[in-house]
């Protein structure tokens, strides 16, 4: 992910603004790689997380106090002894590389005068939290690196500290000159070339600026024209401006419902996609991550019920079509029975050894040819085929039962993936397994059915422009306890017409009717979260919650009703407040 120089640079300046001038109030180590500080200045108590973690390191404000180990490990206890009341007096992003030295003053044990710094690289497994003297010796690390884990940079006790080595520059220190002639001549992706060549500049950062200069960065640099570099020089210039002005504008951008990337400056090269803003880049880290995480775990847990389904309707779907075709081959039964009570009629005018007869069909006045077997009598011939009416007749009465079967199962997968695709939670995911679970899809892990055990998830919840709450169900047996048990008799109800859906309630409150705006809304609603979500439009039908029935026995989810409308939606839910709960 993009935590790169720019969102560093982001940090270190709320870090300024918080944290210089004030004193070092608690230090802790919840992690074995993560470090918190407890600054009180202002008037103000800030926590601030150091995570120099392998795969997520992290620097950002908490929010709140993590939980702590009753014993402080090693490294806590020695930044406790030298720096615990310790005075921050700076802040640094040296070379706007990915890392942070923090300034500290404080006293000695002969209460002299003293200052350390507390420097934090940001660099993959490469991470580390350092402490060091005034004069640039190592004091200790989180992480200590010998000979042994690197032969480049030693960072162990009493070593002097040195910066990574690198040969990027600062985009500070970078002219013209040496971004038109220098940079952008290296021989690799335009890209490639920007983000090699300047600290702090990630591949989403380089990208960027290629979007803005309106160059594809996957070209080669030799495919650019003067013009085109004047373009990713304009763009560079102003993005180094907006960082040395501290003018931020943190954003999160959103694929569907997952989050795909952040920086801490406006990303438009993802203009066709969802964003959100935030004014303090803390939080959007906090939230990132936080969504990220559940996004992580529940495609992780989603991934084996996902596996299932598809195993079943694909099993069902051939079920349901070979079912189709042996209905679909009953067709002529009738014809059978006819042939039959023709020949009874008319077949003593068959002579010994015909193959056929043509006679008069007296249900449709028209003449008819039946064939024969020669073998037979004419009688013979009609109980062969009354005898293949009757068969067919069977197959087709019991085809028809299964038919509607299979169709009504195969309608309640899809409802599973519909739900699978709008789950938010856990509890989500728990109820959708344990539908699956009643469906024999899935064993419960006792071996037995643990209907009613679940926590009950919540349904999305939404506020039309009216004033109304819409309340929109994201599994079956929620879409149940929503209509069954939330919504009123008087509420109304939407669906999507004959494809599985949510159930979207409107909640009336008192109220007889809701005005056209809502109707539509809600609507909208039922068209978003059903399968027909990709289609330009989608039939709703609606009605109130006194007119659905559910017939017994019948599937989770699945109503029955004989009072409605209809209305066409647009499956689009753009400006629908929702309220997050």
């Amino acid at each position: 992910m993009a935590f790169d120089g720019v969102v560093i640079s982001n940090i270190v300046r709320d870090m300024r603004e918080r944290l210089v001038g004030g004193r070092i109030y608690k230090i802790y180590q919840p992690e074995s790689d993560e470090i918190n500080l407890v600054v009180k200045n202002h008037g103000t108590t800030y926590r601030l997380m150091l995570n120099a973690s392998a795969t997520l390191p992290l620097v950002y404000f908490l929010s709140e106090n993590k939980t702590n180990p009753q014993t402080a490990p090693n490294f806590c206890m020695l930044l406790r002894k030298h720096i615990g009341n310790g005075r921050i007096i700076s802040v640094e992003q040296p070379g706007f590389d990915r890392i942070i030295m923090i300034g500290i003053e404080h006293l000695d044990e002969m209460g002299d005068l003293c200052r350390k710094k507390l420097v934090i690289e940001l660099m993959g497994k490469h991470s580390n939290i350092i402490f060091i003297e005034e004069d640039g010796r190592i004091v200790d690390s989180i992480k200590r690196i010998g000979a042994q884990i690197s032969s480049v940079r030693e960072v162990l006790p009493g070593y002097d500290y040195v910066l990574p080595p690198g040969d990027k520059a600062s985009p500070f220190d970078v002219t013209e000159a040496d971004f038109c002639s220098g940079i952008l001549e290296k021989p690799m992706s335009i890209e490639k070339a920007i983000y090699t060549s300047v600290n702090g500049f990630s591949k989403l950062i380089a990208n960027e600026l290629c979007y803005e200069a309106d160059v594809d960065g996957n070209f080669s640099t030799d495919s650019l024209a003067d013009s085109n570099k004047k373009a990713l020089w304009k763009a560079f210039s102003d993005l180094k401006n907006r960082i040395a002005e501290g003018n931020y504008a943190p954003v999160i951008v959103y694929d569907k419902d997952e989050p795909v990337a952040f920086s801490a400056v406006p990303l438009s090269m993802y203009q066709d996609m969802e964003t959100e803003s935030f004014s303090d880049i803390s939080e959007l880290l906090y939230s990132f991550y936080a969504k990220k995480d559940i996004y992580s775990r529940m495609h992780q847990k989603s991934t084996d019920l996902r596996k299932v389904l598809q195993s079943a309707v694909e099993r069902t779907s051939k079920k349901y079509d070979i079912q189709r075709k042996q209905l679909t081959d009953t067709e002529k039964r009738d014809k059978y029975r006819i042939y039959g009570e023709l020949l009874q009629t008319y077949g003593y005018e068959a002579a010994k050894g015909d193959k056929s007869i043509t006679v008069l069909n007296y249900y449709t006045n028209e003449e008819i040819t039946i064939p024969l077997d020669d073998t037979l009598t004419p009688l013979e011939n009609a109980n062969k085929y009354f005898n293949k009416y009757n068969k067919l007749k069977r197959t087709y009465e019991a085809s028809l039962l299964l038919v509607k079967e299979s169709k009504e199962m195969l309608d309640h997968l899809y409802s599973l993936q519909n739900s699978m695709e709008i789950a938010e939670t856990e509890a989500d995911l728990s109820e959708i397994k344990e539908e699956m679970i009643l469906l024999g899809l899935v064993r419960s892990k006792s071996g037995k059915k643990q209907a009613g055990k679940t926590e009950k998830s919540k349904p999305l919840h939404f506020i039309s422009s009216d004033g109304f709450h819409m309340y929109v169900g994201k599994n079956n047996l929620q879409n149940d306890r929503l209509t069954f048990k939330t919504a009123g008799s008087k509420d109304l109800w939407f669906h999507a017409k004959e494809m599985p859906g949510s159930h979207v309630i409107v909640k009336l409150e008192g109220a007889e009717d809701v005005p056209d705006a809502t109707y539509e809304e809600a609507a909208r609603l039922a068209a978003f979260y059903s399968t027909g979500k990709t289609s330009p439009k989608v039939e709703i039908d609606y009605t109130r919650r006194g007119n659905l029935k559910k017939p017994p026995q019948a599937n989770p989810g699945y109503v029955i009703y004989h009072t409605n409308y209809s209305m066409v939606a647009l499956p689009d839910i753009k400006g629908i407040r929702e309220v997050r709960e």
